[in-house]
């Protein structure tokens, strides 16, 4: 069975803006040493990564689809040219009011990872820096490395209680490091 990392992009891969929007090439920074720790992991480990990310808004006057999609080719691109490839990329365009389950932490996105026979979630992870991205952790019955830069941004999207959600948190820091250390002290324990 497949293991999956589902990884958030914008605070993950991405160092977050102040405004929570990254629509050009000029606010992308990429997140303190994530090609190479990322790097290890996809050599040293069996994992498919699929990328998921709430694009708030994605499409309207606010937040047209160019230059976003141009710059989120650049930003992929760049992970590809390290040898950092993705199976899928998932993203959702809706604001929480919305209430769609493809947002996340909903998993209306995921879907064809649960209950499927050829994925192994209960030793997959989510990689983000919000509570929301703990939260599809649980949701889909995985863990997660939360990146968690204090601010546990999320809100109402949240149904679980802190406490409820810190049983899915398998590592929570501000390092890619740890993320691999991690993995390495538990490549053949059950995660």
């Amino acid at each position: 069975m497949k293991k999956v990392l589902f990884i958030d992009r914008d605070g993950t891969m991405i160092l977050e803006t102040d405004d929570f929007k990254i629509e050009t090439m000029e606010k992308v920074v990429f997140y303190p040493e994530v090609f190479y720790w990322l790097g290890r992991i996809v050599r040293e480990f069996d994992f498919e990564l699929v990328l998921v990310t709430n694009q708030d808004g994605l499409g309207t006057d606010d937040f047209p689809h160019e230059p976003f999609y141009t710059t989120h080719r650049f930003i992929m691109n760049t992970f590809a040219g390290e040898r950092i490839f993705f199976a899928e990329e998932c993203i959702d365009p809706h604001y929480p009011h919305d209430n769609k389950d493809t947002r996340k932490p909903g998993t209306g996105m995921l879907k064809k990872y649960m209950n499927n026979p050829e994925y192994d979630l209960a030793n997959s992870f989510v990689i983000g820096d919000r509570i929301t991205d703990v939260q599809l952790a649980k949701n889909l019955g995985a863990r997660a490395f939360w990146l968690n830069d204090g601010r546990a941004l999320g809100g109402t999207e949240v149904k679980d209680s802190r406490e409820t959600l810190a049983a899915y948190v398998a590592v929570e820091s501000r390092k890619w490091e740890d993320i691999y250390n991690y993995l390495i002290e538990n490549r053949t324990g059950v995660l």
